[in-house]
């Protein structure tokens, strides 16, 4: 099977690219399994090797949703099979959003459909002005329901029942409002130069720490406000008797960058 991903790495940092550009970076059952298996291997990286990963799309789209021929195969699918497509989207999903290190998103062009459940899997998503997005299912009479449970803890049930009802396609604007976009660039050069400066960011920022980080707000979704009171103070406590707390508190107050951002 050929890969239907480019993956690439410039030192502690991961790029993951899908590489469908000729159908616009569209799922279909192999471009999910790839991107599955890609992030729960590096989900086992360790913190020194591994900081961040870059999701973005090969040419003008970032993901369109769901390939065609792909949607034409699934209409003579039996409903135990065509739950099987939905498990492995979802699993697909979960993989991304369980990535131990931050996931930031690089989007352009479009992001339609499960193209918007990667950006709401994303930990940080940074798009073109131009860029266009929808959640479009309705329009193939069909519904959002996988990646809604990503989606909705993300924009909202008010958001969710006026998107997801009309499938109508929305500007870069509108997605920055509702959270489903952190930044709006003015266009490729400018997103690319922002990507490094995240980057950037990320590399000052202790490894461990920045992978609690977002452990917490995940790991805070399920919790009674009690247990969350006792969940962050033990955390607090763990991570600053950690190695690299004690390291970041003696670099701050000797004035110097921690080891980590060297």
């Amino acid at each position: 099977m050929s890969s239907l991903l480019r993956v690439s790495r410039e030192g502690p940092f991961a790029r993951v690219s899908l590489d469908r550009p000729d159908v616009r970076n569209a799922f279909n059952a192999e471009l999910i399994g790839q991107l599955r298996a890609t992030f729960e291997g590096l989900a086992s990286e360790p913190p020194d090797r591994l900081r961040a990963v870059v999701l973005a799309g090969e040419g003008p789209v970032f993901s369109a949703g769901a390939d065609v021929e792909w949607m034409r195969a699934s209409a003579s699918l039996s409903r135990e099979d065509n739950e099987r497509d939905a498990a492995a989207l979802q699993s697909m999903l979960t993989a991304v959003d369980a990535c131990p290190v931050p996931v930031v998103a690089r989007v352009q062009g479009a992001a339609l459909g499960g193209g918007l459940g990667l950006c709401a899997v994303s930990d940080i998503v940074l798009a073109t002005t131009s860029t266009r997005f929808g959640f479009t299912e309705t329009k193939l009479g069909i519904i959002p329901a996988v990646i809604s449970t990503f989606v909705i803890p993300k924009i909202g049930e008010s958001h969710a029942r006026a998107l997801f009802a009309t499938g109508q396609r929305f500007d870069a604007q509108r997605a920055h409002q509702i959270g489903l976009v952190h930044e709006v660039l003015p266009d490729v050069t400018a997103l690319d130069v922002r990507v490094d400066e995240i980057l950037g960011e990320l590399r000052s920022a202790g490894p461990t720490a920045a992978r609690a980080a977002k452990a917490l707000v995940r790991e805070l979704r399920t919790l009674s406000p009690d247990e969350a009171r006792k969940h962050t103070v033990l955390h607090i406590a763990q991570q600053r008797t950690s190695d690299e707390g004690q390291e970041g508190l003696a670099a701050f107050l000797d004035k110097r960058p921690p080891r980590w951002s060297t």
